[in-house]
C-alpha cells in the first residue's frame, strides 16, 4: 500500500503559488521547500510539491512541459468533509485568482466544485457519502 503521495507540479512564480496556497488555508512543509520548490500539506501523509518549471523540467529532460493554459494532463480531486468546506475553499480560491472551470455539479450523495489555479492546474474539491452512492447495474451488492 502507498504510505504517502508527493504530486509535483511546475509553477510559474513561487512567491505567488505560496500566495495562492496560502489564501486557501494550506500550511506548507519547510523540510520540503527552497527557493525552487514549496511543499504543501494537503493531509496526513498527502503532498503536492509545487516546483519551479526550471526546476520541474530537471526530472523529465527529455519531454516537454505542458502548456497548462492549453492543455490538461491531470485532475486533483481532493475530498474535504463537507459541502460548506467545498464551497469555502473554491470561495477562498476564486479569490485568490483562480478561475471556476465548469459548473457545480450535484449528485445527491456526492457534490463538487471546480478551479483551474494561477498555473493552470485542475483542482476539484468535493465532498461524497459513498453510503449513498447509486448501484452500479449488474454488479452484485
Amino acid at each position: 500500500m502507498v504510505s504517502q503521495i508527493f504530486m509535483n507540479l511546475p509553477v510559474k512564480n513561487l512567491e505567488k503559488t505560496k500566495k495562492f496556497f496560502s489564501a486557501l488555508g494550506f500550511t506548507f512543509n519547510p523540510q520540503f521547500s527552497d527557493e525552487n520548490a514549496v511543499c504543501v500539506i494537503l493531509g496526513e501523509n498527502l503532498y503536492a510539491m509545487l516546483l519551479l518549471e526550471k526546476f520541474f523540467k530537471g526530472f523529465v529532460p527529455h519531454k516537454e512541459l505542458c502548456d497548462f493554459s492549453k492543455n490538461t494532463e491531470v485532475i486533483n480531486a481532493i475530498h474535504l468533509g463537507s459541502r460548506e468546506e467545498v464551497d469555502a475553499m473554491m470561495d477562498k480560491a476564486l479569490a485568490a485568482g483562480a478561475k471556476q472551470y465548469r459548473d457545480p455539479e450535484d449528485h445527491g450523495w456526492m457534490y463538487g466544485r471546480a478551479f483551474e489555479d494561477i498555473d493552470g492546474h485542475l483542482w476539484e474539491p468535493f465532498v461524497m457519502d459513498v453510503s449513498k452512492a447509486p448501484a452500479v447495474p449488474g454488479k452484485a451488492e
